[in-house]
């Protein structure tokens, strides 16, 4: 028993109760995978299926539900497999289908499900169904599975309108007819080599169904939908000012967006929804939705639509407690006019590692956009320390989680990863103003004293790893019970153990609630102390701290987290 201060429990204020349902997505644990960083066990730099099949009884030790392997289709590789030219193959650069086969075969001896990217907002200019298009010309069946138009100006020498791509740049590239003249524009929110589909077209819904149907008879457990939030176009494709992600911005609110969040979206996933229900397992599709605020983000998770959708205001919170505070309640409200669950997650393949995040102690434009080493470098022992933190408190909370492939080893990005080795688009379509995503999809350190880190028995990796990362390497941290990787695997048994995912929220009194996230899911206390004092524990049982050392006689330390298990 802790010889703490005591706070009054009975006034304990009900934000979330525990759910009635008990699906298991409502509190998965879902760990993604990003294929060609993960393990490589040909021998060519680049992770495949073989090497995730060969590591599943490790991602087994942290009790995790499924994995959700980001795109392995075959692919040019120009977005490294977001832009999908067959999406009902392996690429061979990852494997065969008799590999995704064995991989599913040997996760579900794990008790593990494995969901699969979906990318349905584009695909690759060599797909053969935008070849085919290019051939076409003008009006024909073939380019109304994509979106033409003709250019404004004249001889149409200026874009159809003057939205601008994800990435960098114009959102429209005009081609050459097959005559050899100058011809219409073809709409990319994101790489020109990555053509926007027509939703508008019933082709276009029917060859979707199709895939789905392809990779739920392969016994996936579901999908995650990339940009779920912009397959559908508002008629007209009126201009539009504000941000190109379709964020809110001064003047701009993201909800009049004209590319993201159009009603006839919702269809279309009612009917995916359909398609799911009709396989036994409970599968599950989630979005990847860039919508606020978050009660329009609940459209996406209604009764009949999806099962889950990323919480990125929960990713993107500050190092502030009343607002860590306000997207955690807010979220959980919301959610639960619709009876979905909240879904949690700190990083993923397309941000900064939280490790390197919380440590960055300067205002930075771009951190959104990568790190480089003329930037500020974090301070990663900082950085640790919070993201410890954030992990154990984010563990505590109600609803599901998604976990980044290293981020239970503390990884931090390759904040000086040379600029020659760059691969993603947004670098070289910014001409290198925005550095991208590489920094935090570098291939993982398996064992410290070997070549590439134990990530390719050839010591080839497709992306330089950083100095220290062999410290990191899961081979160290396996035997020291003070690592990062113990504490995910002691918080996530624990999580399971006393049913965290499917508890309740309540804040806990007596706390500053400008410095301190405390709230008592079930009989347990999680508190995270965000400012610069100690702060006394509840009574109770401590059973997890984000550090060893983090309490002293009986008060949590600034920047680090724990559980109690209430007297």
């Amino acid at each position: 028993m802790l010889s703490s201060v005591l706070h009054d429990s009975s006034v304990l204020a009900l934000v979330h109760p525990a759910p009635a349902d008990r699906e298991w997505w409502r509190s998965s644990v879902i760990y993604q995978i990003y294929p060609r960083s993960f393990r490589d066990l040909n021998g060519d730099g680049i992770g495949d299926l073989q090497g995730i099949t060969a590591e599943l009884g490790t991602l087994a030790e942290l009790d995790i539900d499924a994995v959700w392997l980001s795109p392995f289709y075959r692919s040019p590789q120009k977005d490294a497999g977001y832009d999908v030219a067959d999406y009902r193959s392996v690429d061979p650069m990852f494997g065969t289908l008799e590999d995704f086969d064995a991989l599913v075969a040997e996760a579900g001896r794990h008790g593990i499900r494995v969901i699969v990217d979906l990318v349905p907002n584009h695909c690759s200019d060599q797909h053969t169904l935008f070849q085919a298009a290019l051939a076409a010309g003008p009006g024909s069946p073939d380019r109304d599975l994509f979106i033409f138009r003709n250019g404004t100006g004249e001889n149409g020498y200026n874009p159809p309108n003057n939205w601008q791509s994800h990435f960098g740049g114009p959102a429209w590239t005009r081609i050459t007819e097959p005559d050899g003249t100058p011809g219409q524009w073809y709409l990319h929110l994101f790489d020109s080599s990555q053509p926007d589909f027509n939703w508008d077209s019933p082709a276009v819904h029917a060859e979707f169904e199709q895939t789905l149907r392809f990779w739920l008879d392969l016994g996936v457990g579901g999908f995650r939908v990339d940009v779920a939030h912009a397959l559908i176009k508002k008629s007209g494709l009126p201009d539009w000012g504000g941000r190109a992600d379709g964020s809110s911005s001064e003047g701009y609110p993201g909800a009049e967006a004209p590319m993201f969040g159009q009603p006839g979206i919702h269809d279309i996933y009612r009917s995916w929804r359909k398609i799911l229900d009709s396989y036994d397992g409970d599968r599950v599709l989630c979005a990847e939705a860039t919508i606020d605020p978050i009660d329009r983000l609940t459209d996406w998770v209604r009764p009949d639509e999806m099962h889950q959708t990323f919480n990125f205001a929960y990713l993107h919170h500050p190092w502030h407690a009343p607002a860590v505070r306000h997207v955690i309640e807010s979220s959980l409200r919301a959610f639960d006019k619709v009876g979905a669950p909240t879904t949690w997650v700190l990083s993923n393949h397309d941000v900064v590692r939280h490790a390197s995040r919380f440590g960055i102690t300067t205002h930075q434009e771009r951190p959104g956009d990568g790190i480089g080493s003329s930037d500020p470098q974090p301070d990663y022992g900082l950085g640790i320390s919070r993201a410890r933190a954030a992990t154990l408190l984010m563990l505590g909370l109600p609803g599901g989680v998604y976990l980044y492939q290293g981020e239970e080893l503390g990884l931090p990005d390759h904040t000086t990863l040379p600029d020659e080795y760059r691969q993603d688009p947004t670098f070289h379509r910014t001409e290198g103003a925005r550095l991208g995503r590489d920094g935090c999809r570098v291939p993982l350190p398996w064992t410290p004293d070997a070549p590439a880190l134990g990530f390719s028995d050839a010591g080839q990796a497709w992306l330089p790893q950083p100095e220290g990362w062999n410290a990191l390497a899961r081979g160290v941290q396996q035997a020291d019970p003070d690592s990062t990787l113990n504490l995910y695997r002691t918080a996530l048994e624990l999580r399971r153990s006393l049913d965290l995912g499917n508890g309740s929220l309540a804040w806990y009194p007596g706390y500053d609630p400008e410095s301190v996230l405390a709230f008592v899911n079930g009989g347990t206390a999680a508190l995270m102390n965000m400012g610069s004092d100690p702060v006394p524990l509840p009574d109770g049982e401590l059973v997890a701290c984000s550090i060893n050392g983090a309490v002293m006689d009986g008060y949590l330390l600034p920047n680090h987290s724990a559980w109690v298990r209430l007297s």
